[in-house]
């Protein structure tokens, strides 16, 4: 199973050799087998990959994700679906009812705001008593649109003087990366377990490829809030670009660990369950199937 991510900073040449990613860069070469790796990120534009090497990653279900020229993730290579029950399970998500969209929408944003509280619970901020309350008020569906006066309080409480849609904020330009990587590795699972990522539950855009993956993504957004605030000094504001340390410590935002049914995996393996589980979940028609990563009150 794979376990690591590689992210390139410098330039690189990227190959195939004996089932292993070859990386030459001017210290030297390196190699990883391909079976250990699930994503890569080429934070560079120096990097160049053979074609061999594409297909063999496609094939390994690596997700490959490229950056713009502010080193801000802007786009990921995943393979065509390659699931041996890929049209039969595509068929049960196709035909999933509202209902059962509703629950299950209704079960990740409950789970979003719980991993908000325990959030501002690891970082030591008050308020998160109060969001385990609101999240105990979202219905089927959030009619109420719980989720949205969550994020109020819980940015307030997170980030004094914070505004989300503030792109030059230092740590928006965290929580950007690091969402980008999540994002990366939940749409590799989704695809991995033959869903199809462009039908979500609530995420319904006809220019979005990857609806479903926006929602699954949200209960594994906190794990980014935790490790940007962490990473910028203890949510410290400021207006400077990212630094390579900035950008590795979010790239690797998949092996933070989380709480799965009791077992603490990294949030890689986590996306995996919850593909997996999302799957059972349509089959069985019973949202209470699914099974997302729990934040704890130390921040993992």
């Amino acid at each position: 199973m794979a376990w690591r991510g590689l992210h390139l900073s410098k330039p690189s040449r990227l190959s195939l050799g004996d089932n292993q990613i070859v990386i030459v860069q001017d210290e030297g070469e390196v190699r990883l087998a391909l079976e250990d790796v699930a994503w890569i990120v080429l934070d560079t534009p120096q990097a160049t990959l053979t074609s061999s090497l594409l297909s063999a990653c496609m094939t390994a279900g690596i997700a490959i994700i490229a950056t713009d020229e502010k080193h801000t993730p802007s786009g990921i290579a995943l393979p065509f679906h390659r699931h041996f029950r890929q049209g039969e399970i595509a068929q049960v998500q196709i035909a999933m009812g509202a209902p059962l969209k509703k629950r299950l929408w209704q079960s990740v944003v409950r789970m979003k705001i719980q991993n908000q509280a325990a959030a501002l619970d690891a970082l030591g901020r008050t308020g998160g008593s109060t969001l385990r309350e609101m999240a105990r008020l979202v219905g089927s569906g959030d009619p109420d649109n719980v989720e949205a006066r969550a994020a109020r309080d819980y940015w307030s409480k997170l980030w004094r003087e914070f505004r989300r849609e503030d792109d030059g904020d230092r740590r928006n330009k965290l929580l950007n990366y690091g969402y980008a990587v999540v994002r990366s590795g939940v749409a590799r699972a989704l695809v991995a377990s033959g869903l199809l990522p462009a039908f979500g539950l609530m995420h319904a855009s006809a220019t979005n490829a990857f609806n479903l993956a926006d929602d699954v993504v949200e209960p594994f957004r906190p794990f980014v809030d935790v490790l940007a605030w962490r990473t910028a000094e203890e949510g410290k504001p400021s207006r400077d670009e990212l630094t390579l340390e900035d950008r590795r410590a979010m790239a690797g935002i998949l092996l933070r660990e989380a709480t799965v049914g009791g077992e603490k995996l990294t949030l890689l393996v986590a996306a995996d369950k919850a593909a997996e589980s999302l799957v059972r979940a349509m089959e069985s028609a019973t949202a209470e199937a699914l099974v997302l990563p729990v934040l704890t009150s130390n921040g993992s």
